[in-house]
């Protein structure tokens, strides 16, 4: 996927560079051309026939090295979002060649310490990431973390509510002893 895209990118961006060497080539050969020259009739061979030329190719070198330039920014993004979703199978088992067992299952919502996003279960920022916890209702209720954008986890998707962690106190009933 990447070495078709960059095949089409690198023609546009080595054309840019040799526009833009052969313009500078041909602004400097006019400047020179002109500065040789007292009478202004004299000088615009010069103009016409290198310094114009120079300058169009000049600004065409511009054009194609910002759309080489986009182009490249374009495949590259491509493929850091291929490698982002690609979830085989094959990528999930580790190195002694036994899979990793998954991190939750269903509808449970994950989130990485120190993150600000929460996640499914099965989207691929969480998925097997032994650091990944799961989301406690009041931390989405205080609304310190939002939704992942890459898989839209809803408000369906909710955990219920947890019970407190400190039962209540029965001495501050108001009962006076």
């Amino acid at each position: 996927m990447r070495t078709a895209r960059l095949r089409n990118v690198r023609p546009v961006l080595w054309a840019g560079w040799a526009a833009l060497a052969t313009g500078a080539v041909l602004c400097v050969l006019g400047w020179y051309g002109i500065s040789g020259e007292r009478y202004a009739e004299r000088q615009l061979p010069y103009l016409a026939s290198c310094t114009v030329p120079g300058a169009a190719l000049i600004i065409a070198a511009a054009v194609l090295l910002a759309h080489g330039g986009n182009a490249l920014a374009a495949a590259r993004v491509e493929e850091l979002y291929g490698l982002l979703v690609a979830a085989d199978p094959e990528d999930a088992a580790s190195a002694d060649g036994t899979a990793a067992a998954p991190v939750a299952v269903g509808g449970d919502l994950l989130m990485v310490p120190g993150g600000t996003l929460w996640h499914r279960a099965d989207c691929p920022l969480v998925a097997g990431k032994p650091e990944a916890l799961p989301v406690d209702s009041r931390v989405l209720a205080g609304g310190d973390l939002a939704p992942c954008p890459i898989c839209e986890p809803t408000a369906s998707d909710d955990p219920p509510d947890d019970p407190p962690d400190v039962a209540p106190d029965d001495s501050s009933s108001g009962a006076a002893g």
